[in-house]
């Protein structure tokens, strides 16, 4: 991708990954349209900044309503037709979420790239939203070196049963993954033993894990600046006036926070963990609707960080 021709103003991120169908009884098609795609670039749209989305679809999929909740919020969207896009079945407990799946996804390569219209431009950061190990290594060439990727590292930890359960995969290297620079994962993507250092081992040394864990809020490591050891930031949740559907919030939350880290003045260049409060204050906002329609405008996200928390410093 070059520099838009005619002076036009380069998008700021482009988002990739295949979107999904998720099983709603309540919805007259009998699912909703998800999928971290769609959550990370509704999210970063409506923070403000220019987004672009390669997002892979099935025939069903691509005809979504939801879609037009991203073009009206300014995403350039460019479907990338799936014979095979992923459809699951989330079932919430007091003990956490299980999954199943009715339909897997096909591989969404980069040559997809290559039908995306210049005016474009090159993105100044990119964010690999997989939902079905849909987004291979060959990914990571697409990417330009210099730029900061943001990576949903729960999309790549999936397997797919026979029996139609979606497993844990344990985590493992990738080139991928080696080439994002921040990470973020919900406690529940990986065994309860897994430890922190496990999961930053896998990291490049200059990279950030977000590690969310719903109403008990989460953790962020960091790399120190001397490049020796990292530092760990536990947050607080924000709460939420109700609980309508959780399905995104952890997508909200890392698009957030990238956004954040991107564009500065969304928090008013402040450090200490203001760019916390605003993927936090999201997240929040993000479970009190019905799949992409709890993902909220810019000024409520405003209104919600007025609740207000402040990031407990501590060590790894």
């Amino acid at each position: 991708m070059n520099e838009p021709p005619g002076g036009e103003t380069p998008i700021d991120v482009l988002v990739v990954g295949a979107a999904s169908r998720d099983i709603a009884l309540e919805d007259p098609r009998g699912w909703r349209l998800g999928g971290p795609v769609t959550f990370a670039s509704l999210t970063l749209a409506r923070l403000g900044l220019r987004v672009a989305a390669v997002l892979g679809a099935d025939a069903a999929a691509a005809g979504a309503r939801e879609l037009d909740l991203l073009r009206d919020a300014g995403v350039h969207l460019h479907v990338a037709p799936l014979d095979h896009g992923p459809v699951f079945e989330n079932v919430e407990s007091p003990a956490g979420r299980t999954q199943r799946w009715m339909e897997a996804c096909d591989p969404l390569r980069p040559e997809v790239l290559l039908s995306l219209p210049p005016g474009l431009g090159t993105p100044r950061g990119w964010f690999a939203a997989p939902v079905a190990d849909e987004l291979g290594d060959a990914w990571a060439d697409a990417i330009p070196g210099d730029v900061p990727v943001a990576l949903g590292w729960q999309g790549l930890l999936r397997s797919f049963a026979p029996n139609g359960h979606v497993i844990r995969r344990e985590p493992r290297p990738s080139r991928l993954l080696r080439r994002a620079t921040l990470v973020g994962l919900s406690r529940d993507d990986v065994a309860p033993a897994t430890s922190i250092r496990r999961l930053t081992d896998l990291l490049v040394p200059a990279a950030t894990l977000a590690l969310t864990h719903g109403p008990d809020g989460g953790l962020i490591v960091g790399p120190n600046k001397a490049g020796r050891g990292r530092w760990m930031r536990r947050y607080p949740a924000i709460p939420s006036n109700e609980l309508v559907d959780a399905t995104g919030a952890g997508d909200t939350f890392l698009a957030a926070l990238f956004a954040a880290r991107l564009d500065p003045r969304l928090v008013g260049g402040r450090r200490g963990g203001a760019d916390l409060l605003l993927a936090a204050a999201a997240a929040s906002c993000c479970v009190e609707g019905a799949g992409l329609l709890g993902v909220p405008s810019r000024s409520a996200i405003q209104e919600r960080m007025r609740r207000g928390m402040r990031p407990a410093p501590g060590r790894l």
